[in-house]
């Protein structure tokens, strides 16, 4: 049997990962402890300086944290690249500390300039902690590890932003000692940080013999270009840039829509920000779970959709409300238009999890080590740009007479183009995503013995055929991507033929029906095989009429004499019986039945190509099947 991923929550336990992990959480919370306490101050007690208000101070304070993002992203890539990770944050979290005396001081004298100053540093150092942050996960946790490791520290991250974000508000209303109460908080929690950072494991340098390019724009372009020449981890940053671009539009106009679209007060938007976080959290902890430890490009999808279908029922929602006074929580709740625009916000969140974790580790493991703080550094300058862009699209469509919820179904209809955009352009996942769906929906699958199927490099995997979606089960269960060969007149079926040719399927026919779409076939399955890609295909045929195994056809000694490559048995239990197999009558999808089967997809030992013999392929995979057979008792 294959083994199970590891329970993401057994990290927190471990050396490897628990320390970076607390660190992050810690250095999340104390930016937003500053930054809230710092916003409340100049709202409430600085009120204007220079003639700006203290609206647009708060704004020019968030700009201000995202410019080193700008100019410094590239610097801090090249940095992370060259010197040892552990030491490196060691050193930032000292500069944090630092950083916070210089608050301290500006809190204690109420002097926004200083306070702008820290801010401005805060900001630089987030943005060489940034590439850092990601980069040394794969560093030191296993491939399969990923998902959980990166579901823990993005739901933690969005909990102490929340956290933070609540200490500081709740810290600088302290009467009296408020300002420097928040101060002295930010440096002990830069202490505690520090202290816990110690205990990170020595991270090698992933490319010790570089030589930094100073010059930011130089180094930013080349990064990109490296970036798109791995055309996954190029779409990956564009997926994560745009999750940002959505953020930014929701969080700039989270506190305003509050107010005057729900009636709530302060309390209300920190708890709607609290259910959006939370939804946050829940969506990336729940990535493991969903994909098997494993990167599920269904995940994407189905994020990318919820995010925009739940962004427009708010702004649809909310389109007619309009609030003359602010309420507290009781009576926000009171209203059952609330309800469902609350439930909304925490869909969101969880479909932000959903979307971002998989974007993160396609990043972390399709990026070249020896150059992925760099690529991570290049996402960051790309999340900015976007955030940026938001913002000044947000001010434009104001400008035109758009209300927040308007511009909310605006933001959503955009998302789900970009969904769309997103699922063309990687057509080789569209049906993976299929296949993803129907085992987690219709039927409940167990892969047993996956393993078996190796990592890279070219094999055949060789098949029951049992029902009409067996190379969709198959194609949701395996983790690599397959080419089947399938008969060319179910190729031809509409609908059916464009997700066949998205997926580069392999239209067969016998030497009866077209001798040329024959060797065609087998032409570009040896083509494949040599650029070290799998091959699907089913060797009885046809759909079995009984249940049982038929005869194997010679095509698939052909297959293996003309390319030699391993050949790995599958056995596929608990379709026979289904609405898609010919069970009823001889004929498939004539009655409904079998939905939630369980289904067993299981492989055996790869088979050499001098060893290949279909007498012996066929009771391989008998053996499979009826060992599953007589382990569920069926």
């Amino acid at each position: 049997m294959s083994a199970s991923p590891p329970h993401q929550f057994r990290l927190l336990r471990e050396r490897r990962f628990a320390p970076y992990f607390w660190t992050q959480f810690l250095g999340a919370g104390n930016d937003n402890v500053f930054k809230n306490a710092m916003a409340l101050l100049i709202v409430y007690q600085v009120g204007s300086v220079g003639g700006l208000s203290g609206a647009i101070l708060v704004n020019l304070a968030a700009g201000l944290f995202i410019l080193p993002f700008l100019l410094f992203s590239a610097t801090a890539g090249q940095i992370a690249d060259k010197f040892e990770k552990s030491r490196l944050i060691r050193l930032l979290k000292l500069l944090e500390i630092a950083i916070m005396v210089l608050g301290v001081v500006g809190f204690l004298l109420v002097n926004v300039s200083i306070l702008f100053a820290a801010l401005f540093l805060m900001g630089l150092q987030s943005t060489l902690f940034g590439p850092v942050k990601y980069a040394i996960l794969p560093q030191h946790l296993r491939e399969e590890e990923l998902v959980g490791g990166n579901g823990l520290v993005e739901s933690a991250t969005f909990v102490a932003i929340l956290l933070g974000t609540i200490a500081g508000g709740l810290l600088i209303a302290i009467e009296t000692h408020g300002p420097f109460i928040s101060g002295v908080t930010c440096v002990l929690i830069g202490v505690v940080g520090y202290w816990v950072s110690r205990s990170i494991p020595l991270t090698p340098a992933a490319a010790p013999g570089l030589r930094i390019n100073w010059n930011p724009l130089t180094e930013t372009w080349r990064n990109i270009r490296t970036a798109q020449k791995t055309r996954i981890v190029w779409l990956a940053m564009l997926g994560i840039s745009w999750f940002w671009f959505y953020g930014a539009i929701f969080l700039a106009q989270f506190p305003s829509f509050t107010k005057e679209i729900l009636g709530g007060n302060e309390h209300v938007t920190t708890l709607l920000l609290a259910f959006f976080s939370i939804g946050l959290g829940i969506g990336a902890l729940m990535c493991e779970k969903l994909s098997g430890g494993r990167v599920e490009p269904a995940l994407i999808f189905i994020g990318a959709v919820g995010l925009a279908l739940f962004a427009f029922d708010v702004g649809f929602a909310s389109r007619l409300l309009h609030a003359e006074t602010q309420n507290g929580i009781v009576a926000y709740f009171e209203n059952p238009a609330h309800w469902r625009i609350t439930f909304d916000l925490i869909m969101m969140g969880v479909c932000g999890g959903l979307y971002t974790v998989p974007l993160y580790v396609l990043v972390q493991t399709r990026a070249d080590p020896e150059r992925r703080s760099r690529i991570i550094a290049a996402n960051n300058i790309l999340n900015a740009l976007l955030m940026v862009l938001a913002a000044l699209m947000a001010v434009g469509l104001f400008a035109l007479g758009v209300t927040i919820p308007q511009l909310f179904m605006i933001t959503a209809v955009l998302t789900m183009l970009v969904a769309i955009a997103a699922f063309f352009a990687a057509p080789q996942y569209v049906l993976r995503c299929i296949g993803w769906l129907l085992t987690h929906t219709l039927y409940r699958v167990r892969a047993k013995g996956l393993e078996n199927i190796p990592k890279t490099g070219a094999c055949i995997l060789a098949c029951n055929h049992v029902s009409y979606v067996d190379s969709v089960i198959l194609i949701g269960a395996v983790r690599r991507p397959i080419r089947f060969f399938i008969d060319h007149q179910i190729y031809q079926t509409p609908v059916l033929h464009w997700l066949f040719k998205m997926n580069r399927t392999i239209p067969v026919a016998t030497r009866k029906d077209s001798e040329a779409l024959k060797e065609q076939a087998f032409a570009l399955a040896a083509q494949a095989l040599r650029n070290g890609e799998v091959i699907g295909i089913f060797p009885e045929g046809r759909l079995t009429p009984d249940g049982e195994i038929g005869t194997f056809l010679p095509g698939l000694s052909r297959m293996v004499r003309e390319t030699p490559v391993p050949v790995v048995p599958v056995a596929l239990h608990g379709l026979w019986g289904s609405f898609f197999s010919r069970s009823h009558n001889g004929r498939a999808m004539r009655k409904l039945r079998g939905i939630f089967s369980k289904i067993t997809v299981q492989a055996g030992s790869a088979i050499a190509p001098e060893a290949l013999d279909l007498k012996d392929l066929r009771e391989k995979i008998v053996a499979l099947h009826y060992s599953e057979h007589t382990e569920s008792g069926s």
